[in-house]
Order: structure tokens, then C-alpha cells, then sequence
């Protein structure tokens, strides 16, 4: 298959993503500027390389309900919402971020996971009247930051939420609507927000055995109080228990260090060193036009709140709690 490129890579000054977000641009040439531009809601973020998927039928809703962790069976028209597909274990398998307009569910996620994401609902339909596809090839996500006051097609369906608005907009409008609508910000800005936000992403914070409570997703993509699905009874136990393994943490970095902590780099007690035991991991680092160095990182449930931390080999970390102990 030919890797994606969007048109908006065409754009000048646009230099190109790595994986996961391969497709689209890191920047156009000022991060910083394209971050504050975001943060006055103005400008898009292309975010077409997205995988775009649909359920339609009159039981759309009432069987989505019974595979989601998140209450969907009376979702109101244009409401957004997100939620979870869980391993019988409880660990995360996807996410979905959804809307529904009436007629059909909308759901965007991760670059990739359309395939393995309905290979699953597929196997799940039995007799009720649903349709699925893959929309992936035909729309295009382009998000509007919060406060932008930039007007869309009419017809056109739109994920609304506190961080802005996701639009899902045919593929040949993509370069039309971003020279209207612009100026362009790079998956980089959007990223460093997201992780100002404190807001975790699948295959970033999450790896093979992370468990929703770990990350906060209790409150935002979890109903605690609906019917059965593949993996309730482990967010059960341990919402009752309320003793998740791991916990994610907001870092501040030490801003001397020239280079950004990677995905996966070890997080240890500042006071024993680069020596010392491991405790977790980075899991997304970026540079904020306000905070500068920031990271967000998933650690051992233990690791006291108030301990200085050591990124790597010799970066110091301050934390701030987002999960409780």
C-alpha cells in the first residue's frame, strides 16, 4: 500500500511527521507560533491521516452500547463523546472518538486501526441491523481548535468538544478548506497542547497491558454504571479497589537538556540516579510555547507524589499528579 501524503504537505515550509503520524505535516516552519496560534483558536490542524469509520442502521446505537465501555445507547445527535474497546483482561484495544448525526455513527481513531477495528465489530454484528465501513479513503479529519469561529460546509459532520472541534470533510475539500481556513499548525503544536491538556492517546500512553484507570479515561471514554462488556469486570475490581498499577504524570523538564526525552525512555528517582531502579517510562515529550519542555509519562503506582524524577540518563523532571495513587 502507498503511504499516505496530504495535500497540505505541499504547503510552504511544511516538513513532513514521523510515526504514528506519518502522512501529515510536523510543522510549516514555526512551532511556536503555530501553537499560539491554536491556543486563540485560530488556524486547523490536519489530521487527515486519521482513520476514518461509520456504523449505520437502527441499532447502530443499542449494539455499540453493548461493546463500548462508554454509555452510547441514547447518544443525542451531535454529541461527542469517546470511548473504549477493552481485552477480556481490561486492557485498552482501541479508542474511538465518535459522534453521531442522526442516521450514522461517526467515529475517527488512530492512523492504521480502521482494519483490526472492524475485523472486531464484524465478528460482533449477529443479527442486528448494522452497517459498518471503512470512510477512511473518502473523509478527512481537520481539527478547529477551541474558539475558532471558522464555519464549516453545510451538511458537513462535526465532532464538538471542550479542545475544539473535529471535522470530518470529503478528501477533495481538504486544500480548499485549509486555504480558507488557515493558517496550517503541525500535529507538533497540536500534540504539545494535547499533552498540556493532560489528555493521554492510544499507543503513546498506553502499551499491551494498560488498564483505563491508569490514565484517567475513567472520566471521559468509561461509564461505570452500564450494562456488561468485554472487559468490566476488570474496571470493576479495580475502580472498587481503586489501586491501578501504574499512573500518569505530567513533567516538567529540565529546559538545559537540547534534545527531548523519546517514547519509551526510562523514568527513575532523581536521588538515585541513572543508576537507579526503573519506575516507568516517557510516553509523549514536547516543547510548549509557554512551559517549555513538558512530557507526559506513565510510573509505578508507588513512586511518591512528591519526588523529583530523572528522564534518561540525566534529565531531572519535575511531576504533577493527573492520576491519584
Amino acid at each position: 500500500m502507498t503511504p499516505y501524503v496530504s495535500p497540505l504537505l505541499s504547503l510552504p515550509g511544511a516538513v513532513p511527521a514521523v510515526e504514528p503520524d506519518a502522512g501529515v505535516a510536523a510543522h510549516y516552519g514555526d512551532l511556536f507560533k503555530e501553537q499560539r496560534a491554536l491556543a486563540r483558536g485560530e488556524g486547523l490542524v490536519d489530521l487527515s491521516h486519521r482513520d476514518v469509520v461509520t456504523v449505520s442502521g437502527p441499532d447502530r446505537l443499542s449494539w455499540l452500547h453493548l461493546l463500548l465501555t462508554q454509555h452510547v445507547a441514547e447518544l443525542a445527535p451531535g454529541r461527542a463523546t469517546e470511548s473504549l474497546i477493552l481485552s477480556a483482561k481490561g486492557h485498552i484495544e482501541h479508542v474511538l472518538y465518535l459522534v453521531d448525526d442522526g442516521e450514522t455513527t461517526w467515529i475517527h481513531t488512530e492512523p492504521g486501526a480502521a482494519a483490526a477495528l472492524l475485523a472486531y465489530l464484524e465478528t460482533m454484528k449477529f443479527l442486528y441491523r448494522v452497517e459498518l465501513a471503512d470512510r477512511t479513503g473518502e473523509f478527512a479529519v481537520v481539527h478547529l481548535p477551541a474558539g475558532s469561529i471558522a464555519t464549516v460546509p453545510d451538511g458537513t459532520v462535526v465532532r464538538e468538544t471542550p479542545h475544539g472541534r473535529d471535522v470530518f470533510l470529503p478528501r477533495e475539500e481538504l486544500a480548499a478548506f485549509a486555504a480558507g481556513h488557515g493558517p496550517a499548525a503541525g500535529v507538533l503544536a497540536y500534540e504539545a497542547l494535547r499533552v498540556e491538556g493532560r489528555r493521554p492517546r492510544l499507543g503513546r500512553e498506553t502499551d499491551h497491558r494498560t488498564i483505563p484507570h491508569e490514565l484517567g479515561w475513567l472520566e471521559t471514554a468509561v461509564h461505570l454504571n452500564k450494562g456488561c462488556y468485554r472487559g468490566q469486570e476488570t474496571v470493576a475490581r479495580v475502580h472498587n479497589l481503586g489501586r491501578p498499577p501504574r499512573r500518569l504524570v505530567f513533567l516538567h523538564l529540565d529546559g538545559s537538556d537540547v534534545r527531548l526525552p523519546e517514547h519509551g525512555e526510562p523514568v527513575r528517582l532523581a536521588a538515585d540516579g541513572a543508576g537507579g531502579r526503573e519506575l516507568g517510562f516517557v510516553t509523549t515529550s514536547a516543547r510548549h510555547h509557554e512551559l517549555g519542555p513538558i512530557a507526559l509519562a506513565l510510573v509505578k503506582r508507588n513512586v511518591p507524589v512528591d519526588a523529583g524524577l530523572l528522564v534518561g540518563e540525566n534529565t531531572p523532571a519535575a511531576q504533577e499528579t493527573v492520576v491519584e495513587p
